[in-house]
């Protein structure tokens, strides 16, 4: 028998023998008057004599995570979310069931107890415990070393333990949640209406992505993991909903990095009689209150690099970027010929039949973007592969899109809506010629979309912003899978 499996018969015959004493193993409700961070704050500076005079009562729960035996006491460590505090089990203070169960207590046992607040010989704040009550039961032991949990695979594919193991990761999640209430918050302050769409789509659209596919058997048709809401949420704009926002999950079919996950979380606003200049100034604001909530300042560090985000911030347009990297004239950027020797010059990988258009992207992705630490606008973006993008009334081959950029990868994407029907439905149909030529991730033809168009859609900027890959910029985190509690892996072995 392996060791796991014995230290596991070992704990499920301590469970018997509690309910041989006639203590439930598995108990039901228990009344928690205090939580364990609440006592540290409020007492946990109070003197030995303090603490004695005042002999403040709690009542709390949580999981066992130290515990040291001596005599007739011992002391044991409760976690209650992140925080911890010790306790005194003394054979005296306790009834003759209490003290039964903490002869059968191990390492990620349940209990709740009563008792009062004191200093230990050594100072410690403590716990005295006058009444115990045994909650739950842990079969298996914590994993070898795991108050210092650092292998990789084990902590996102058991995340409980991971949060068991490293209080620190509470506190990341915890952020996560008030990073995206403070979202939230800002967006119906300023009139947005939180909106919710279809996460399955008859037909995918909204971003250039592969969709996971899924069939629905009582309509028989296949439908679609939703890849972005855009669509639906501008035929809301028709509809005559002014201002809208979903927060949102979206499935993509494409590789899995250290900033793409195939299921993740985004942020859509829209916004009608508004463009993407608009969206720069209120994307600025949306993304410095926040630090400034959450973190305290709009000077943060990032994986070793000061990011300023106090505005305004850098505005680059997509070419001149391009050019000014990589010491390119202008004019080498509008011929397939000349752009494919000068990627192939700068070492970029690109298809020999890739189109103009991917070939400059590719340069773009590779050689521009991992410069773009401090946070920058890119802007003035091809309209061929701005296919849902308003083109500019200075130069019809270029949109009113912006992507921002903060530590070398997209947080955001913003445009002014193209509105014009008839201009749509020739993208679409452009769209639907690469798809036929093998793009996977090419645009479908949606008749719907664009008889939604035909009734009139009002001047509108819309954007999307990457929670996930925010929530790692102010948690100061490299890999998305340590913002996303249940990341996508392999199947287990």
């Amino acid at each position: 028998m392996d060791e796991l499996n014995e230290q596991r018969q070992q704990r499920i015959k301590k469970l018997d023998q509690l309910r041989q004493a006639g203590v439930a193993p598995y108990g039901s409700r228990f009344e928690v008057k205090d939580r364990v961070g609440q006592l540290i704050m409020l007492h946990s500076e109070k003197t030995k004599d303090v603490l004695e005079q005042e002999k403040i009562p709690c009542t709390i729960a949580g999981r066992v995570v130290a515990l040291r035996r001596f005599g007739k006491a011992g002391f044991a460590v409760l976690q209650d979310g992140s925080d911890r505090l010790q306790v005194y089990l003394k054979k005296d203070l306790l009834s003759e069931q209490a003290y039964i169960v903490t002869e059968q207590l191990d390492l990620g046992d349940w209990i709740g107890i009563t008792g009062v607040l004191f200093r230990t010989k050594t100072n410690e704040f403590t716990v005295e415990v006058h009444q115990l009550t045994f909650l739950s039961k842990a079969l298996r032991p914590l994993p070898e070393k795991w108050h210092g949990l650092t292998d990789v695979e084990t902590r996102y594919r058991q995340r409980y333990v991971d949060l068991i193991a490293n209080p620190q990761v509470h506190q990341i999640f915890a952020s996560r949640s008030r990073i995206i209430a403070g979202i939230r918050a800002f967006l119906i302050e300023r009139g947005f209406l939180e909106v919710e769409t279809p996460m399955m789509h008859p037909i995918p659209g909204g971003a250039a992505a592969k969709p996971f596919v899924t069939h629905h058997n009582a309509l028989g048709v296949d439908l679609y993991l939703r890849i972005a809401p855009e669509l639906y949420l501008k035929r809301l704009i028709v509809g005559g909903f002014p201002r809208v926002f979903e927060i949102n999950r979206n499935f993509r079919n494409e590789g899995i990095s250290t900033i793409h996950n195939p299921e993740f979380t985004m942020l859509e606003f829209y916004v009608s009689y508004a463009d993407y200049d608009d969206l720069i100034q209120l994307t600025e604001e949306i993304i410095s209150t926040l630090a400034q909530q959450i973190l305290g300042n709009t000077v943060i560090t990032y994986q070793g690099k000061e990011i300023v985000l106090t505005p305004p911030w850098r505005r680059w347009s997509y070419h001149q970027a391009i050019c000014e990297v990589n010491s390119l004239d202008p004019s080498v950027l509008r011929d397939r010929n000349t752009v494919l020797a000068a990627a192939r010059r700068l070492h970029v990988p690109v298809d020999s039949d890739a189109s103009l258009f991917n070939i400059v992207n590719e340069i773009f992705e590779k050689t521009v973007e991992p410069n773009l630490q401090q946070p920058t606008f890119i802007t003035d973006y091809p309209i061929d592969i701005s296919p849902l993008a308003r083109r500019k009334d200075s130069d019809p081959t270029l949109t009113d899109r912006f992507e921002l950029y903060i530590a070398g990868r997209e947080i955001a994407n913003a445009f002014s809506e193209l509105n014009d029907p008839l201009d749509q439905r020739e993208r679409f149909e452009g769209q639907a010629a690469q798809r036929k030529a093998g793009d996977e991730e090419a645009h479908h033809v949606d008749e719907d979309f664009l008889r939604a168009l035909e009734f009139g859609m009002p001047p509108t900027a819309g954007e999307g912003i990457g929670i996930d890959r925010l929530i790692m910029l102010f948690t100061d985190q490299a890999s998305i899978r340590d913002v996303v509690l249940f990341p996508q892996l392999r199947p287990e072995k």
